[in-house]
């Protein structure tokens, strides 16, 4: 799965792209999922909480419904924009052609974590209100988040999404692609980071050789099952690789940190946190590298 355009500042790259509360009940259900396999296009609902954020006259960022009235992604993807030329696709499949299940809606403000310093990629993490709620159907709904202590171990089956870059240099996908990638541990991860960022307890890593996000994708979700339920445990950052060079993981920004961040912003109506863990301990060996890192 190969998920922009690149902004290099200080030897870190960013990459782009130019109703109800949401309850156990209702929160983290995907009527259409029915598979577990990566690097795949996707079909129409299988994914209802991945929006897509245009700015402009395309695909610019990910994100992911968490409430009828706000979406989650990353600061980062907000630097330098309009307001009013942001618009949120939801039950979008297609970045061309025909999407039966879409709805769209601008957007009334976006609120930035303010520790994210930019081009560092630690608290990357936005707000999004939108302008009028969304309806909630089969092809358009909210993911349950990590809450907070959640715990995704070393080698937890994670899901990620999106329309980004097929191959290095190469368009974007036009249909919203798939891809599964195991979690990292931030202690191996910070070794292929040392001496380029600091891996800290804000950020979860993921990756495997093979299988990794690639610019467009920033913004997007990580997601990860239990029992019915899918929750969000990251938000599409920053990456090693420019989708060739596999070898090495992928950061997110940690959902389970921001708990009361998310809440104290939401005010009224905030989304469900689910409480994750796992005692999975897969072995997951990262090699060194040189390569600079990119925010995607």
């Amino acid at each position: 799965m190969n998920f922009s355009s690149a902004l290099s500042v200080s030897g870190i790259t960013l990459l782009y792209i130019a109703g109800s509360l949401c309850q156990l009940d209702v929160c983290g259900q995907a009527s259409f999922n029915d598979r577990f396999v990566g690097g795949e296009n996707e079909t129409t609902g299988a994914w209802p909480w991945q929006v897509s954020i245009h700015v402009g006259f395309g695909h610019n960022c990910g994100g992911t419904l968490i409430t009828k009235d706000w979406v989650l992604s990353a600061a980062h993807c907000f630097q330098d924009f309009h307001l009013f030329k942001v618009v949120m696709y939801f039950g979008r499949l297609n970045q061309s052609g025909t999407n039966p299940y879409e709805a769209s809606r601008t957007v009334s403000q976006i609120i930035k974590h303010p520790l994210f310093n930019y081009p560092n990629p630690d608290n990357d993490i936005a707000l999004v209100q939108l302008s009028s709620s969304v309806s909630f159907s089969d092809y358009i709904w909210p993911v349950c988040l990590a809450a907070a202590g959640s715990v995704f171990a070393a080698g937890t089956e994670s899901w990620v999404t999106g329309w980004g870059l097929l191959q290095p240099e190469g368009p974007p996908s036009n249909i919203m692609q798939e891809v599964m990638i195991p979690v990292v541990s931030n202690s191996e991860c910070a070794k292929v980071y040392e001496g380029v960022t600091s891996i800290t307890s804000n950020m979860i890593c993921a990756g495997q050789e093979g299988k990794s996000i690639c610019p467009g994708d920033s913004g997007g979700p990580m997601v990860s099952r239990k029992g019915s339920l899918w929750i969000l445990s990251g938000i599409m950052s920053f990456s090693r690789n420019l989708c060739n060079d596999l070898k090495y993981p992928s950061g997110f920004t940690r959902v389970s940190q921001y708990q009361d961040w998310i809440k104290l912003n939401m005010g009224s109506n905030p989304p469900e946190f689910v409480e994750f863990d796992t005692d999975i301990h897969h072995s997951f060996h990262l090699l060194p590298s040189s390569h600079l890192l990119k925010i995607l």
